[in-house]
């Protein structure tokens, strides 16, 4: 029950893929409206995350996921057969609400369901298994619905599991939550929300235009909003996001690595699948099914490392090691040429199991430090963390690949080139003979170059990690779990929740 819809969230993610050329053939959407069908779900969002954790602590973590189940069902159905562009934006919007209370409220439940710390540690490895694989599975599954249905046919797939949610949920699931929360704090929403959105949607803009002074702005607002609720949770009586969770021991440095971890997750997709089809002329649907092989391996990753955690192996070396394993990955794909298929796929099946081994064990650490009663709360700061390292990985590697990318193409190429390989591409296609040929082979090059170049930047970022992993948990038991008197309350509750 709790993986059909963290699997149909993180679809989502990337399920319009494949159908936006026809949306705009049907809704002809300006391009300022097919930026926004695309982006309006992540950022809603990473900016409700925290909200709505701390609200499943205070109402219920089953209540407010099958209140997500039916926001994201009808918000589903109705993006399916909108008329207009506004009208999916909308959709796409109540979309992005709905799966800011799936997300928190799985994890929340994963942790009230499963006390047993091996128990609760296969929990989260599946978690994290699902959930980078509906990212991949998403692309696939649209191009196949909109190859033989039509661009609704997408989102309709959402109704059978959220009905099925609904069926079932309240039979097969306990409702847990915090029996003392205090009153809700109503300013720190838009605090948070005021903090998370500007710095996401300025780091992830950063990569296609550069260190544009708007984007810089939009950052910068964003840090100063963060300020201010940091302020607000230390002082209000009764915080959105109670600061003694930072107390527990291992969930600050399991926060920060995770956020590190999302930064090595997030910034091969951006290289890779571009390379896929740019450099190595596959269609779409084509270098979506190739982007499926390396997404194999992940599905053992984390449970692997979970073992290797029961049999006696010291967490952090084994978050060390999963780090190096990604690390490792990268270094594969810094020695990637224009003609590197294979090369490619191993690097990132490398890549992106170490990161979801790293990544199942940090957020069982984290979880089984904060009290039960703040499970909710816990589990959005992680994915929150995680929305900021994937936008953060956009924005860094996105600008050194952009950078040395336009130092690789003439200099006497039109504009369009010598800003993305896209460009670069339809000018060639446009021009005679041999100057097409050479203009498109050195923005393959020069995008290649690129790749080679950022993935050396995370390879080395990656290994810093490992060192912090490595001093930052080394004083924290292989299953440590931190119960609190207030966990051990909490772990007791009944199904019913009293």
């Amino acid at each position: 029950m709790l993986m059909l819809p963290l699997l149909l969230v993180s679809m989502d993610v990337s399920v319009l893929y494949f159908a936006i050329p026809e949306i705009s053939a049907d809704l002809a959407p300006s391009g300022t409206q097919q930026l926004w069908i695309f982006d309006i779900y992540g950022f809603v969002l990473a900016g409700l995350l925290m909200t709505m954790g701390s609200l499943g602590d205070r109402i219920g973590r089953r209540r407010l996921l099958l209140a997500g189940a039916v926001a994201f069902g009808a918000a589903s159905l109705l993006a399916a057969y909108a008329d207009s562009a506004e009208t999916l934006i909308a959709a796409r919007a109540v979309l992005g609400i709905g799966g800011a209370t799936l997300m928190p409220s799985t994890m929340a439940l994963v942790r009230t369901m499963f006390t047993d710390p091996a128990q609760r540690a296969k929990a989260i490895g599946l978690w994290s298994g699902v959930m980078a694989a509906g990212v991949a599975l998403g692309s696939v599954m649209s191009g196949v619905l909109v190859e033989h249905f039509w661009w609704g046919s997408v989102f309709l797939v959402n109704l059978p599991a959220m009905v099925l949610l609904l069926l079932l949920g309240p039979v097969l699931l306990p409702e847990a939550k915090n029996p003392s929360p205090g009153r809700f704090d109503l300013l720190s929403v838009p605090l948070s929300m005021a903090a998370v959105l500007p710095v996401v949607y300025g780091l992830k803009e950063l990569p296609s235009e550069g260190w544009n002074v708007r984007y810089v702005v939009s950052v910068t607002v964003g840090l100063l909003f963060a300020a201010l609720f940091v302020h607000r949770q230390r002082t209000a009586a009764s915080p959105m996001i109670s600061p003694a969770l930072f107390r527990g021991r291992g969930f600050t440095p399991a926060v920060v690595l995770n956020t590190m971890a999302a930064f090595g997750m997030m910034g091969s997709a951006y290289f890779t699948t571009q390379y896929l089809q740019s450099v190595l002329d596959r269609s779409a649907l084509e270098a979506a099914l190739w982007s499926l092989l390396p997404s194999l391996p992940i599905g053992a990753a984390a449970p692997a490392a979970a073992l290797l955690v029961r049999r006696g192996v010291g967490r952090a070396h084994v978050v060390t090691g999963g780090f190096l394993v990604a690390a490792g990955g990268y270094g594969l794909l810094a020695l990637a040429g224009t003609d590197s298929l294979w090369l490619v796929l191993t690097a990132c099946g490398v890549m992106a199991s170490g990161i979801v081994a790293v990544m199942s064990l940090l957020t069982d650490l984290a979880l089984g430090t904060a009290p039960v009663e703040k499970a909710g709360a816990a589990s959005s700061l992680l994915e929150t963390g995680t929305e900021f390292g994937g936008a953060l990985s956009m924005a860094v590697l996105g600008s050194i690949g952009t950078a040395v990318y336009r130092h690789g193409v003439p200099a006497d190429a039109a504009a369009p080139a010598r800003e993305t390989l896209g460009g670069a591409l339809a000018v060639a296609a446009e021009l005679p003979g041999r100057a097409g040929d050479a203009l498109a082979a050195a923005a393959r090059e020069a995008f290649t170059d690129g790749m080679r170049s950022a993935a050396i930047a995370a390879a080395v970022l990656l290994a810093g990690a490992a060192a912090l992993a490595s001093a930052g948990l080394r004083r924290i038991g292989a299953r440590e779990d931190a119960p609190t008197e207030n966990a051990g309350r909490a772990d007791r509750v009944s199904p019913s929740g009293v």
